[in-house]
């Protein structure tokens, strides 16, 4: 059969007050661009006339500004789940004007097929390629697009000519059978295929393709700084050290790597040394750091949910894409970041923190316990999973007004029976097989700025004695000094003898 070609504006009037809405891609990557700018649209237009208009909106992971920041503006979000990094979203998450679901990425897949959130009512896919069988072949990411394409009533295509159809044959779709039925999820190596480089829907459920030639809307990242390369340095130190050792077999481990400049720079150090011997990576997102390694040999293949790349990185590695063809697989979320996969194949994590108390607790997605950063991510899925699971972080923020090692983190996203590794540029705290006061020694001595250090050994010495020893009406005092006065450093433990 043969499918509607419509423009934006008309795919938008599928999608009603009310509906929920699933999108294909992670990231910006892969993500449609014009259909939810026209939902906006529409909903400014509705609001105009005195109408309600909101709807639920479930996707892979975050979006670019046409898809989160443009609704958002518009009052059109109701609901939101799960991850997302848009400025305008967060503000209005805080203002409780947006109900948002900050769940697992491994999760989002199966709790939609589970019946948690309620029914999908329209898919939005970015394309490739459409075949009228009903193949659909997805661009730069994946994200949870099998399942709300299986899911919905309606389906709506983005046909992304940008990069014509390089894309085909870099994707693995694979769903798992739900309960009872399913069954172990068959990847063993980061560069086995289960699957099939398509997604195949029912070609009636395709309502209409929208014709688009844009680029994705990549995120820029500066360059690493002194702080963040010393980071790098740590984190490549402290595995070379378990490599030597034995703890870490000689033909190397898998690695997982969070987003952004920390996770570039650890990546940057691993691939600069030559101890290191070239390694495989499943993770969820995939940066230009990697492809610049893949190029070099240093990762010899890169299991991925997205490119998360530069524009012209996206461009070099499509244009060379007979080299990269067998050297990277794009997967659905919950396989890339399945915890069992990361169990079996033995997965070193790497993810970055905002806070971390002293007993190894970390908190990756609250400011002062209450303001939503971006989400939890995929890191909790790699994290209580992982072979060896690293955090890191700066040890300080906000011109150190900020530390990021407190008595108690404000907010909980991993607790201290996952995290294995502590890094900041100060250096490098083991956690593995430490009691919890050995484990506060460790942190305050290795971790902790040297502004802080005296600080938390002073809360340490205040606090009530017991297997993990705390004050409960100090635990908050360095947190409490920062709302108050503005400065962390001005916290006086005198006001809790």
């Amino acid at each position: 059969m043969s499918f509607n070609i419509i423009t934006a504006a008309e795919a938008a009037s599928y999608v009603k007050h009310g509906y929920n809405v699933g999108l294909g891609g992670f990231t910006p990557a892969g993500t449609p661009k014009t259909v939810t700018a026209e939902i906006a649209r529409l909903a400014e237009a509705e609001h105009a006339a005195g109408r309600p208009f909101q709807i639920g909106l479930f996707t892979g992971a975050s979006t670019g500004d046409s898809c989160d920041g443009a609704l958002t503006r518009a009052g059109a979000l109701r609901y939101r789940a799960p991850y997302t990094t848009n400025g305008d979203f967060r503000k209005a998450v805080n203002a409780g004007l947006i109900a948002y679901n900050d769940i697992h990425l491994s999760q989002m897949a199966q709790e939609l097929r589970y019946g948690f959130m309620g029914k999908v009512d329209v898919a939005i896919l970015e394309a490739c390629d459409v075949t009228p069988c009903g193949k659909i072949y997805l661009t730069a990411g994946v994200g949870i697009a099998p399942t709300v394409a299986r899911l919905a009533d309606k389906i709506i295509i983005e046909l992304n000519t940008a990069y014509g159809t390089a894309p085909k044959g870099l994707h693995d779709i694979y769903e798992p059978l739900d309960q009872p039925l399913r069954r172990e999820v068959p990847v063993y190596r980061p560069s086995d295929r289960i699957g099939t480089p398509y997604i195949q829907v029912d070609p009636a459920k395709i309502v209409g393709v929208v014709e688009v030639n844009l680029p994705d809307e990549a995120r820029p990242f500066t360059d690493p700084d002194p702080v963040t390369l010393q980071i790098g340095h740590n984190v490549a130190q402290f595995l070379i050290s378990d490599l030597k050792r034995g703890v870490i077999p000689s033909c190397f481990l898998p690695l997982q790597s969070g987003v952004g400049n920390v996770a570039n720079a650890v990546l940057g150090a691993l691939g600069a040394d030559p101890t290191v011997p070239a390694f495989e990576m499943y993770t969820e997102v995939i940066q230009d750091s990697v492809i610049d390694l893949i190029r070099s040999g240093r990762c010899k293949f890169g299991s991925t949910c997205s490119l998360s790349v530069s524009n012209e990185g996206l461009k070099s590695i499509y244009d060379d894409i007979n080299f990269f063809k067998d050297k990277l697989v794009m997967r659905p979320s919950e396989i890339s970041n399945h915890p069992a996969v990361a169990r079996r194949i033995g997965l070193i994590s790497m993810n970055t923190a905002l806070e971390a108390d002293i007993y190894g607790n970390v908190n990756s997605t609250h400011v002062c316990g209450t303001k939503m950063m971006n989400g939890i991510g995929g890191s909790g899925d790699f994290t209580r999973n992982a072979y060896i699971s690293i955090f890191s972080c700066p040890s300080t923020a906000k011109n150190g007004m900020i530390s990021a090692i407190v008595p108690m983190v404000s907010h909980v996203d991993h607790n201290e029976h996952s995290v294995k590794i502590l890094i900041t540029e100060q250096g490098i705290a083991d956690l593995r097989g430490k009691s919890p006061m050995e484990r506060a020694k460790t942190i305050i001595e290795n971790c902790a700025h040297p502004d802080y250090r005296q600080m938390l050994w002073d809360y340490l010495h205040l606090s009530a004695k017991g297997h993990t020893c705390h004050h409960l009406r100090a635990a908050f005092g360095m947190h409490d000094a920062l709302m108050r006065k503005g400065d962390m450093r001005l916290t006086d433990w005198s006001e809790f003898a």
